[in-house]
């Protein structure tokens, strides 16, 4: 539920639009963190981030925490998220395709990056499943329940001696779901 009932629900999916501010959401999920903090786990320079820090604010996905003082009377914001769920029925079609692909073009840049890891002789968990089943709506439903109550679970309960692990789970219809009664 978009819980910004004024907020454009485009700006939304466009601050989720691109891979790196998806990867920025991330890291500021797991603990607040300011434009040089961010820079450093990304490989970028902090110029480079406030571009997209600001879109991920005008998207009201992100807001400033604290100002931290700085030597010489200067101060840095630390970025942290809000609470506003990104995907929402009335976004159009081409705004979620963008969103999707967004997610997915971020995904392989996990796969990559600990494809590489492991290479180098680091131990890395690389796991893809992909198949079909035939659901009616009530059943379709039913799956993405348990999957979210699941990670809702893993999310809320965090194992203190794991590591963090992205999980991306999809259910696309390969067919018009108002053609019913077919064999």
């Amino acid at each position: 539920m978009n819980e910004h009932p004024e907020l454009p629900l485009r700006a939304v999916h466009r601050a989720l639009a691109d891979p790196l501010r998806i990867r920025l959401f991330e890291l500021l999920v797991l603990r607040p963190q300011s434009a040089k903090e961010l820079a450093a786990r990304v490989g970028l320079p902090p110029d480079r981030l406030y571009h997209h820090l600001a879109q991920l604010e005008e998207g009201k996905l992100i807001e400033i925490a604290e100002y931290r003082p700085l030597a010489g009377g200067k101060v840095e914001r630390v970025y942290a998220p809000t609470a506003v769920e990104p995907l929402v029925d009335d976004a159009s079609p081409a705004e979620v395709a963008r969103l999707l692909g967004a997610a997915l073009e971020t995904t392989r840049g996990d796969i990559n990056a600990a494809t590489l890891a492991k290479e180098s002789g680091e131990e890395r968990l690389i796991a893809l499943s992909r198949t079909g089943v035939r659901l009616n709506a009530a059943h379709l439903a039913d799956l993405r329940s348990a999957i979210e109550d699941l990670l809702r679970q893993a999310r809320e309960h965090p194992d203190e001696d794991g590591v963090w692990t992205t999980v991306l789970w999809t259910a696309v219809d390969r067919e018009d779901r108002r053609q019913t009664g077919r064999e």
